[in-house]
Protein backbone atom coordinates (compact mmCIF):
# COMPACT_ATOMS: atom_id res chain seq x y z
CA UNK A 1 0.00 0.00 0.00
CA UNK A 2 2.72 2.88 1.28
CA UNK A 3 4.50 1.81 -1.96
CA UNK A 4 2.31 1.46 -4.74
CA UNK A 5 -0.64 3.02 -3.58
CA UNK A 6 0.34 6.28 -1.45
CA UNK A 7 3.76 6.14 -2.77
CA UNK A 8 5.05 7.06 0.74
CA UNK A 9 7.71 3.59 0.69
CA UNK A 10 10.22 2.50 -2.43
CA UNK A 11 9.20 2.45 -5.38
CA UNK A 12 7.07 5.17 -4.45
CA UNK A 13 4.19 4.79 -7.14
CA UNK A 14 0.84 6.55 -6.45
CA UNK A 15 -1.54 4.55 -7.79
CA UNK A 16 -4.57 5.55 -6.35
CA UNK A 17 -6.99 2.13 -6.06
CA UNK A 18 -5.57 -0.53 -7.98
CA UNK A 19 -1.76 -0.70 -7.31
CA UNK A 20 -1.71 -2.13 -4.36
CA UNK A 21 -4.05 -4.98 -4.89
CA UNK A 22 -2.32 -5.55 -7.91
CA UNK A 23 1.18 -5.42 -6.05
CA UNK A 24 -0.33 -8.11 -3.55
CA UNK A 25 -2.08 -10.42 -6.29
CA UNK A 26 1.62 -11.10 -7.49
CA UNK A 27 3.17 -11.11 -4.22
CA UNK A 28 0.46 -14.02 -3.15
CA UNK A 29 1.03 -16.17 -6.48
CA UNK A 30 4.83 -15.82 -6.29
CA UNK A 31 4.50 -16.80 -3.12
CA UNK A 32 2.85 -19.83 -3.95
CA UNK A 33 5.24 -20.61 -6.84
CA UNK A 34 8.11 -20.90 -4.07
CA UNK A 35 6.09 -22.77 -1.80
CA UNK A 36 5.71 -25.56 -4.75
CA UNK A 37 9.46 -25.34 -5.76
CA UNK A 38 10.06 -25.94 -2.11
CA UNK A 39 8.18 -28.60 -1.96
CA UNK A 40 8.40 -30.55 -5.38
CA UNK A 41 12.83 -30.27 -5.37
CA UNK A 42 14.18 -29.72 -1.80
CA UNK A 43 11.85 -30.67 1.06
CA UNK A 44 12.19 -34.49 0.82
CA UNK A 45 16.09 -34.27 1.52
CA UNK A 46 15.80 -30.84 3.68
CA UNK A 47 12.53 -31.28 5.19
CA UNK A 48 12.18 -28.06 5.96
CA UNK A 49 9.01 -25.81 5.81
CA UNK A 50 8.14 -22.32 3.98
CA UNK A 51 5.96 -20.09 5.18
CA UNK A 52 4.76 -16.40 4.59
CA UNK A 53 4.73 -14.06 7.66
CA UNK A 54 2.06 -11.27 7.51
CA UNK A 55 1.63 -8.10 10.04
CA UNK A 56 -1.34 -7.16 11.16
CA UNK A 57 -3.60 -5.04 13.89
CA UNK A 58 -6.35 -5.90 15.44
CA UNK A 59 -9.87 -3.97 14.76
CA UNK A 60 -12.43 -4.29 18.11
CA UNK A 61 -15.60 -2.86 17.06
CA UNK A 62 -16.50 0.69 19.06
CA UNK A 63 -19.48 -0.89 19.74
CA UNK A 64 -19.89 -4.49 20.30
CA UNK A 65 -24.15 -4.42 20.35
CA UNK A 66 -23.67 -2.98 16.91
CA UNK A 67 -24.19 -4.77 13.91
CA UNK A 68 -22.54 -2.49 11.73
CA UNK A 69 -19.67 -1.73 13.81
CA UNK A 70 -19.00 -5.90 14.83
CA UNK A 71 -19.31 -6.06 10.10
CA UNK A 72 -16.86 -3.04 9.98
CA UNK A 73 -14.28 -4.55 12.81
CA UNK A 74 -14.51 -7.69 10.40
CA UNK A 75 -13.83 -6.23 6.95
CA UNK A 76 -10.62 -3.97 8.64
CA UNK A 77 -9.48 -7.86 9.74
CA UNK A 78 -9.80 -8.96 6.08
CA UNK A 79 -8.43 -5.85 4.31
CA UNK A 80 -5.49 -6.26 6.81
CA UNK A 81 -4.74 -10.34 7.30
CA UNK A 82 -6.88 -11.79 5.06
CA UNK A 83 -6.03 -10.04 2.27
CA UNK A 84 -2.56 -12.25 1.93
CA UNK A 85 -3.84 -15.12 4.29
CA UNK A 86 -7.49 -16.17 3.13
CA UNK A 87 -5.74 -17.09 -0.33
CA UNK A 88 -3.29 -19.12 1.17
CA UNK A 89 -5.53 -21.13 3.69
CA UNK A 90 -8.71 -21.20 1.80
CA UNK A 91 -8.08 -20.55 -2.05
CA UNK A 92 -9.37 -16.58 -2.77
CA UNK A 93 -9.76 -13.43 -1.41
CA UNK A 94 -11.85 -12.83 1.62
CA UNK A 95 -15.50 -12.67 0.46
CA UNK A 96 -16.19 -9.41 1.85
CA UNK A 97 -12.88 -7.12 0.24
CA UNK A 98 -14.48 -9.29 -3.08
CA UNK A 99 -17.66 -7.63 -2.38
CA UNK A 100 -16.60 -4.16 -1.38
CA UNK A 101 -14.24 -3.54 -4.06
CA UNK A 102 -16.14 -4.92 -7.02
CA UNK A 103 -19.45 -2.58 -5.88
CA UNK A 104 -16.96 0.25 -5.66
CA UNK A 105 -15.29 -0.75 -8.91
CA UNK A 106 -18.56 -0.41 -10.57
CA UNK A 107 -20.27 2.79 -9.08
CA UNK A 108 -17.50 4.07 -10.87
CA UNK A 109 -18.09 3.08 -13.97
CA UNK A 110 -15.05 0.36 -14.10
CA UNK A 111 -16.33 -2.83 -16.42
CA UNK A 112 -14.10 -4.74 -14.12
CA UNK A 113 -13.53 -4.52 -10.34
CA UNK A 114 -9.76 -3.07 -9.20
CA UNK A 115 -9.20 -6.22 -6.89
CA UNK A 116 -7.52 -8.66 -9.49
CA UNK A 117 -9.30 -12.36 -9.36
CA UNK A 118 -8.05 -15.67 -9.32
CA UNK A 119 -8.52 -18.53 -12.01
CA UNK A 120 -10.08 -21.68 -10.96
CA UNK A 121 -6.32 -23.22 -11.57
CA UNK A 122 -4.23 -20.67 -9.39
CA UNK A 123 -6.89 -21.12 -6.55
CA UNK A 124 -5.92 -24.27 -6.47
CA UNK A 125 -2.46 -23.78 -7.08
CA UNK A 126 -2.40 -21.12 -3.88
CA UNK A 127 -4.20 -22.48 -1.83
CA UNK A 128 -2.30 -24.87 1.01
CA UNK A 129 1.15 -23.36 0.69
CA UNK A 130 2.27 -22.36 3.58
CA UNK A 131 3.56 -24.91 6.40
CA UNK A 132 2.93 -22.06 8.82
CA UNK A 133 2.02 -18.40 9.47
CA UNK A 134 4.60 -15.93 10.54
CA UNK A 135 2.72 -13.15 12.06
CA UNK A 136 3.38 -9.54 12.84
CA UNK A 137 1.85 -7.21 15.31
CA UNK A 138 2.01 -4.19 17.14
CA UNK A 139 -1.42 -3.17 17.79
CA UNK A 140 -4.93 -2.41 17.75
CA UNK A 141 -7.62 -0.03 16.82
CA UNK A 142 -11.39 0.54 17.78
CA UNK A 143 -13.28 0.41 14.67
CA UNK A 144 -17.09 1.91 13.43
CA UNK A 145 -18.34 1.86 10.22
CA UNK A 146 -18.08 5.02 8.07
CA UNK A 147 -19.00 5.57 4.73
CA UNK A 148 -17.23 7.49 2.07
CA UNK A 149 -18.38 9.66 -0.86
CA UNK A 150 -19.00 7.88 -4.11
CA UNK A 151 -16.83 10.87 -5.63
CA UNK A 152 -14.02 10.25 -3.77
CA UNK A 153 -10.80 8.87 -5.32
CA UNK A 154 -10.57 5.59 -4.82
CA UNK A 155 -8.23 4.06 -2.81
CA UNK A 156 -8.02 0.80 -0.31
CA UNK A 157 -8.56 2.80 2.14
CA UNK A 158 -12.08 4.20 1.56
CA UNK A 159 -12.72 0.62 -0.02
CA UNK A 160 -13.73 -0.97 3.01
CA UNK A 161 -15.89 1.56 4.37
CA UNK A 162 -14.43 2.09 7.92
CA UNK A 163 -12.79 4.80 10.48
CA UNK A 164 -10.12 3.46 12.82
CA UNK A 165 -10.06 5.22 16.78
CA UNK A 166 -7.90 4.98 19.64
CA UNK A 167 -8.81 4.88 23.48
CA UNK A 168 -6.73 7.87 24.44
CA UNK A 169 -5.88 5.64 27.70
CA UNK A 170 -4.57 2.99 25.89
CA UNK A 171 -0.32 4.34 26.46
CA UNK A 172 1.25 6.01 23.15
CA UNK A 173 4.97 4.53 23.68
CA UNK A 174 6.74 4.96 20.41
CA UNK A 175 5.50 6.20 16.92
CA UNK A 176 2.20 7.99 16.72
CA UNK A 177 0.45 4.88 14.99
CA UNK A 178 1.61 2.49 17.82
CA UNK A 179 -0.55 2.08 20.66
CA UNK A 180 0.14 -0.29 23.92
CA UNK A 181 -3.33 -2.50 23.65
CA UNK A 182 -1.90 -6.36 24.54
CA UNK A 183 -5.73 -7.87 24.67
CA UNK A 184 -5.74 -7.35 21.08
CA UNK A 185 -2.38 -9.64 20.32
CA UNK A 186 -4.40 -12.49 21.88
CA UNK A 187 -8.23 -11.74 19.96
CA UNK A 188 -5.50 -11.81 17.04
CA UNK A 189 -3.86 -15.12 17.41
CA UNK A 190 -7.40 -16.42 18.47
CA UNK A 191 -9.11 -15.02 14.84
CA UNK A 192 -6.02 -16.89 12.96
CA UNK A 193 -6.85 -20.13 15.26
CA UNK A 194 -10.71 -20.30 14.31
CA UNK A 195 -10.10 -18.50 10.55
CA UNK A 196 -7.77 -20.29 9.70
CA UNK A 197 -7.59 -24.10 10.86
CA UNK A 198 -5.49 -23.39 13.56
CA UNK A 199 -1.94 -23.33 11.46
CA UNK A 200 1.81 -23.39 12.92
CA UNK A 201 2.44 -19.84 14.17
CA UNK A 202 5.76 -18.19 14.26
CA UNK A 203 5.38 -14.31 15.71
CA UNK A 204 8.06 -12.94 13.60
CA UNK A 205 7.59 -9.08 14.71
CA UNK A 206 5.79 -7.84 18.16
CA UNK A 207 8.12 -4.34 19.59
CA UNK A 208 8.07 -0.94 20.07
CA UNK A 209 10.10 1.77 19.41
CA UNK A 210 11.02 4.80 21.27
CA UNK A 211 9.56 8.37 20.38
CA UNK A 212 13.64 10.10 21.59
CA UNK A 213 16.77 8.23 21.78
CA UNK A 214 17.75 6.09 24.80
CA UNK A 215 20.60 7.82 25.75
CA UNK A 216 19.96 6.71 28.90
CA UNK A 217 18.99 3.01 28.51
CA UNK A 218 16.38 2.95 30.86
CA UNK A 219 13.59 1.85 28.25
CA UNK A 220 11.18 0.69 31.00
CA UNK A 221 8.07 1.17 28.45
CA UNK A 222 9.17 -1.48 25.83
CA UNK A 223 9.43 -3.79 29.38
CA UNK A 224 5.91 -2.85 29.95
CA UNK A 225 4.93 -3.22 26.25
CA UNK A 226 6.70 -6.94 25.83
CA UNK A 227 5.13 -7.81 29.44
CA UNK A 228 2.27 -7.48 28.60
CA UNK A 229 2.09 -8.50 25.13
CA UNK A 230 3.85 -11.92 25.58
CA UNK A 231 1.80 -12.31 28.91
CA UNK A 232 -1.03 -11.92 26.33
CA UNK A 233 0.76 -14.81 23.65
CA UNK A 234 0.62 -16.95 26.85
CA UNK A 235 -2.83 -16.87 27.37
CA UNK A 236 -3.68 -17.45 23.41
CA UNK A 237 -1.82 -21.02 24.02
CA UNK A 238 -3.75 -21.69 26.88
CA UNK A 239 -6.66 -21.15 24.33
CA UNK A 240 -5.33 -24.03 22.30
CA UNK A 241 -3.54 -21.50 19.51
CA UNK A 242 -0.54 -23.52 17.98
CA UNK A 243 1.86 -20.80 18.75
CA UNK A 244 5.34 -22.40 18.13
CA UNK A 245 7.86 -19.62 18.53
CA UNK A 246 8.10 -15.74 19.73
CA UNK A 247 10.72 -13.40 18.14
CA UNK A 248 10.52 -9.81 19.49
CA UNK A 249 11.02 -6.93 17.26
CA UNK A 250 14.08 -5.71 16.96
CA UNK A 251 17.39 -7.05 18.38
CA UNK A 252 19.27 -3.62 17.05
CA UNK A 253 18.51 -0.09 16.51
CA UNK A 254 18.22 -0.33 12.55
CA UNK A 255 16.88 1.35 9.34
CA UNK A 256 13.60 1.68 9.49
CA UNK A 257 11.54 2.79 6.14
CA UNK A 258 11.08 6.16 5.24
CA UNK A 259 12.02 6.99 8.98
CA UNK A 260 15.58 6.01 8.64
CA UNK A 261 17.30 5.40 11.56
CA UNK A 262 15.51 7.94 13.47
CA UNK A 263 12.86 4.72 14.86
CA UNK A 264 14.44 2.87 16.81
CA UNK A 265 13.09 -1.06 17.96
CA UNK A 266 16.26 -2.10 19.16
CA UNK A 267 17.19 -3.73 22.31
CA UNK A 268 20.24 -2.45 22.03
CA UNK A 269 21.18 0.94 20.91
CA UNK A 270 23.55 1.88 18.00
CA UNK A 271 25.43 5.14 17.74
CA UNK A 272 25.00 5.59 14.15
CA UNK A 273 27.04 8.92 14.32
CA UNK A 274 30.53 7.01 15.36
CA UNK A 275 31.42 5.27 12.13
CA UNK A 276 32.15 1.99 14.41
CA UNK A 277 28.42 1.80 15.21
CA UNK A 278 28.77 0.57 19.01
CA UNK A 279 26.41 -1.18 20.51
CA UNK A 280 25.09 -0.66 23.91
CA UNK A 281 22.31 -2.85 25.64
CA UNK A 282 18.87 -0.77 27.08
CA UNK A 283 17.66 -2.68 30.34
CA UNK A 284 14.94 -4.15 27.74
CA UNK A 285 17.55 -6.44 26.28
CA UNK A 286 18.28 -8.03 30.00
CA UNK A 287 14.91 -8.47 30.65
CA UNK A 288 13.96 -10.15 27.49
CA UNK A 289 17.87 -12.31 28.44
CA UNK A 290 15.72 -13.55 31.59
CA UNK A 291 12.46 -14.58 29.80
CA UNK A 292 14.31 -16.32 26.99
CA UNK A 293 16.49 -18.40 29.57
CA UNK A 294 13.15 -19.15 31.76
CA UNK A 295 11.02 -19.80 28.39
CA UNK A 296 8.51 -17.57 29.94
CA UNK A 297 8.04 -15.01 33.20
CA UNK A 298 10.72 -15.78 35.28
CA UNK A 299 8.53 -14.73 38.05
CA UNK A 300 4.97 -16.68 37.84
CA UNK A 301 3.89 -13.55 39.81
CA UNK A 302 3.92 -11.53 36.71
CA UNK A 303 1.29 -13.06 34.86
CA UNK A 304 -1.86 -11.99 34.90
CA UNK A 305 -4.91 -14.29 34.57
Amino acid sequence: ENGYETGEHAPGLKLGGCGAYKAAHHIIKTHAKVWHSYNNTWRSKQQGMVGISLTSGWGEPVDPHSQRDRDAAERYIQFNLGWFANPIYRGDYPEIMKNYVGRKSAQQGLGTSRLPTFSVQEKTYIKGTSDFLGIGHFTTRYILQKSFPLLQTSSYHTDHDLAELVDPKWPALGPDWLYAVPWGFRRLLNFVKTQYGNPLIYVTENGVSEKEPCTQLCDEWRIEYLKGYINEMLKALNDGVNVKGYTAWSLLDKFEWNKGFSERFGFYHIDFKNKNKPRYPKASADYYKEIINANGFPNSREVMA
